[in-house]
């Protein structure tokens, strides 16, 4: 599934970078009713896909990840009648507002943060705590008054195209979609995670590949030295993505929490050794003269923020001591 063809037609630079944007995503989402739902058999050809857009823009691939995996949590959740396929879908879950959203009779208020593709989206998957403090999930649609998006918030140099904004709910109707909680406990929460990291990895391949090429005309040992290192471990990393893919396709009522997180935090070791050695090798240039690898490097710093570093560390930890305490289970580290 190559969608390079639709990505060529649109210049992703300055001065029209925003515009050029949106109108590049209405497109990947018209091609895209044909990229497969994780966990049906082609999970490592949507990973590609998601990869083949984030070496292009990672602002792009922002929004197209949340489209598709809104698509997706709506099909796996039983409500496909929710979609419409010439609309533009995303996910807002972050959680921690001062003013945090409630519902009442139907209506939702107030405030979700972190809210990307503000200003472009048609419908809107966001959650919030219900009375019992569980996470309710329900749609929205933008195009409802009562809606107000701040942009001030979003000070970012890195996904600085990203519309992300705060926005202010004052009772706008919303759909209820699931049951309390069964947006974070279906097996496709992680699935979808696991799409996140795909967009880092693809990112990560771009930026190699600026090393890559200076190799090619001007190679030295130490380019070399940092080449080789940083393609063990991109080949390494994707032999993964290829393993957790299959266990997914394989077994697709299970989440694969503790695969996937191993995945995150690989393709984050991945990452930032591309981004470390990539600027030894090349020094301050590609950094000052090219504005797509500037460009690039930043907003890929950014993105793969959404990992949680130490935290996922010690869930892999705790996650590896209950596998290994079941006697039917196969023994994590064996060969």
């Amino acid at each position: 599934m190559d969608f390079e063809d639709v990505l060529s037609e649109f210049d992703l630079s300055e001065p029209n970078i925003e515009q050029e944007l949106e109108s590049a995503l209405k497109k990947l989402v018209k091609q895209s009713t044909n990229i497969p739902h994780p966990a049906q058999g082609q999970t490592f050809s949507r990973w590609q896909v998601l990869a083949q857009v984030s070496a292009k823009n990672l602002n792009l691939a922002k929004w197209f990840e949340s489209h598709l995996d809104s698509i997706s949590i709506l099909q796996e959740l039983g409500y496909s009648d929710l979609i419409e396929s010439d609309k533009i879908y995303g996910i807002w879950a972050a959680e921690g507002s001062p003013n945090p959203v409630h519902e009442l009779k139907g209506l939702i208020s107030g405030q979700k943060n972190w809210c990307s593709g503000a200003g472009i989206l048609d419908y809107a998957l966001i959650t919030y705590q219900n009375e019992n403090q569980q996470s309710q999930l329900v749609l929205i649609d933008m195009h409802q008054p009562n809606i107000n998006i701040d942009y001030s918030t979003w000070q970012a140099v890195g996904m600085a195209h990203t519309q992300t904004a705060s926005i202010a709910f004052d009772q706008v109707k919303a759909i209820p979609v699931g049951q309390p909680n069964q947006y974070l406990t279906r097996a496709g929460f992680w699935h979808g995670a696991a799409g996140v990291a795909a967009c880092w990895f693809g990112a990560t391949v771009r930026i190699a590949e600026f090393l890559k090429q200076a190799c090619t005309t001007k190679a030295n040992d130490y380019r070399l030295l940092y080449l080789g290192e940083m393609s063990t471990q991109i080949h390494m990393t994707k032999q993964y993505f290829n393993y957790v893919a299959t266990q997914i396709d394989q077994y697709p009522t299970e989440s694969h929490e503790l695969v996937i997180r191993i995945l995150r935090a690989e393709v984050e070791k991945t990452a930032q050794l591309v981004l470390t050695k990539v600027g030894q090798a090349l020094g301050a240039r590609p950094y000052c003269e090219d504005r797509r690898f500037a460009e690039l490097t930043a907003d890929l710093t950014v993105f793969m923020r959404q990992s949680h570093a130490a935290f996922d560390l010690k869930r892999i930890a705790e996650l590896t001591l209950d596998v290994e305490s079941q006697a039917d289970k196969e023994q994590l580290w064996t060969l």
